[in-house]
């Protein structure tokens, strides 16, 4: 990087925060281009899950949440990042163009930065501690920060949800390519660089309350108590947008880093849900049944506190930089 611009030690150490972003079964499907002033975003279309993805919408808002990792390990190092989403209509894989400008970096940034590393997809069932309203608030308002409305979804809209959750996984499970894809992407074995692997996955049940969540491959991670399994009392956010396109999509995964990354500096537990918007028809009941036909739903997120006595969870695997960062060629 030329004098002005931060060095590649700095931009690496802001990559590898960004690439610690949650994505669809922990696909990462993401690659990087470095330039001499700027760095590029682009989808890896290889890394789609046609099954489970049929939209591409969660691979879409995957690499959202990796961008909003990004923007906020390079504020931390002392530099604002400048965006430059969808940049070029020719290649709509091309999803963002960074620049950089020089920034004192500020202790909401660190804070943020420091979450990212202990952030985890927290798929146990949660205490039956409710989660306060100041906080939950406190959640909506990172979301539309970033140009997306986030709802806590309860009472009637809360049964439409979650009667779309079990239309959706009815949907899937009776699809041969839906099911072999969740045997390839969860389970995985250890030394794999991606996928959900069996230490991450609850053991038997995946009910808890009036909530069910989705079937994986078998799982080795045990309830910290069984009891919580009826009494879980996470909430349920709803991230939407006015629009159903690619940059709504982006902006959304952008404000999924920033919910998790203010639930994690709040001691919550979290856990995004895809599953009732990858079917067609149950993305439908959400958007008009849940959100009353306003908004286009874009993601559910599960928070809450975890058991008391749970234990930590263990990292998920990530792909080597060497394998997602290339450089742009010079022209």
């Amino acid at each position: 990087m030329d004098r002005g611009q931060p060095d590649e030690n700095t931009v690496r150490a802001a990559l590898a925060l960004a690439c610690r972003a949650p994505s669809v079964h922990n696909s990462q499907p993401w690659r990087w281009e470095l330039g001499a002033h700027s760095l590029h975003l682009y989808a890896d279309l290889a890394r789609n899950l046609p099954a489970i993805d049929p939209l591409g919408a969660d691979l879409v808002v995957s690499c959202g949440a990796a961008l909003h990792h990004l923007r906020v390990g390079l504020a931390a190092l002392g530099w604002k990042a400048i965006v430059h989403r969808l940049p070029n209509p020719a290649m709509p894989d091309h999803l963002a163009a960074v620049e950089f400008e020089a920034r004192q970096p500020r202790e909401p940034h660190i804070a943020l930065a420091a979450a990212i590393p202990r952030r985890r997809t927290d798929r146990r069932a949660f205490s039956s501690w409710s989660v306060p309203e100041g906080i939950i608030d406190q959640l909506v308002r990172a979301a539309r920060a970033e140009g997306v409305e986030a709802h806590e979804v309860v009472g009637r809209a809360r049964s439409e949800l979650l009667a779309a959750v079990v239309r959706a996984a009815e949907a899937q499970e009776s699809d041969p390519a839906y099911r072999a894809e969740i045997r390839e992407w969860t389970g995985v074995y250890p030394g794999a660089t991606a996928g959900v692997p069996a230490a991450n996955i609850p053991a038997g049940s995946r009910q808890y309350g009036d909530l069910r969540l989705r079937e994986f491959a078998p799982g080795e991670l045990l309830q910290a108590d069984n009891r919580l399994l009826g009494q879980d009392a996470g909430s349920l956010l709803v991230l939407s947008t006015s629009s159903d396109d690619v940059l709504s999509r982006l902006r959304a995964g952008e404000a999924t880093s920033a919910v998790l990354l203010e639930a994690t500096s709040a001691g919550l537990a979290t856990c995004p849900l895809s599953q009732p918007l990858e079917v067609v028809e149950t993305r439908e009941l959400v958007r008009d049944q849940v959100l009353g036909g306003s908004t286009c739903p874009q993601l559910v997120i599960r928070v809450g506190w975890a058991a008391f006595n749970a234990d930590p969870l263990p990292a998920t695997p990530r792909r080597p930089l060497v394998d997602v960062l290339t450089r742009q060629e010079q022209k």
